[in-house]
Order: structure tokens, then C-alpha cells, then sequence
């Protein structure tokens, strides 16, 4: 696989582990267990959900996904494509519904033309 298709593979299982995360912690029954006094049983209830459990997966493999990475470039060329992730993350979450203002839109598309910058460096 290239090392260009491998960091975008890693970036996406990332984007898709924090939807998950969301999923999880949005969840009626973390809600629940995090409006009671922090306990044992909260954190239970948070580990042992199946959102957030896909969530630690998903980023245990991008993780590994990312070393295939960076064994085969520098960090300095490699991390700022990590930056591709917030854009693909605003285009998910308008298509899940949630509220982008045109500030935070602006934000992300700086962002993107600095990952391609850097990416043609």
C-alpha cells in the first residue's frame, strides 16, 4: 500500500473512531451514569459500551496504520496530514446534522490548504 493511501486509511479510521466515541458518549446510558456521582460503576458503564469500545479499537488501528507511516517518512511531512482528518470530520458531521458556523468552516478550509502545502513540500 502507499504511504500517501496509508496515512489517509489512518486519518479516516481516526475520524470514524471519534464519530464512535461521540456515539457512545452520547449514549442514553452513559448520559445516565455521568448525571450520578462519579463511581466505579461510571466508568463501567463508559469502558464496557460498545460505541466507545469501537472507538479504542478504531484508533488502535489507525495507530498502527500511522507507524506503517511513519517508518516510511518523517514525522514533519507525515503529522500535518493528520490535519486532513478535521476537514473530513466537518464534512461528517453536516451529514450527520450538526452545526458548522462559517468561522469553524473557514478554520478547517486554512487548515486543509496547509496540508496540501506542506504535502507538495
Amino acid at each position: 500500500m502507499g504511504t500517501l493511501i496509508m496515512a489517509i486509511t489512518s486519518v479516516i479510521i481516526s475520524v470514524a473512531a471519534q464519530f464512535a466515541l461521540k456515539s457512545g458518549m452520547s449514549s442514553m446510558e452513559v448520559k445516565e451514569a455521568l448525571s450520578q456521582p462519579a463511581t466505579l460503576r461510571t466508568i463501567l458503564v463508559i469502558l464496557t459500551n460498545k460505541f466507545v469500545i469501537s472507538g479504542f479499537v478504531l484508533y488502535g488501528l489507525g495507530a498502527v496504520v500511522w507507524l506503517g507511516v511513519l517508518s516510511r517518512w518523517d514525522v514533519s511531512k507525515a503529522y500535518p496530514l493528520v490535519g486532513m482528518g478535521f476537514g473530513l470530520t466537518v464534512i461528517v458531521g453536516l451529514l450527520i446534522g450538526e452545526q458548522i458556523t462559517i468561522s469553524r468552516a473557514i478554520g478547517v478550509a486554512l487548515i486543509c490548504v496547509g496540508v496540501v502545502v506542506v504535502g507538495r513540500s
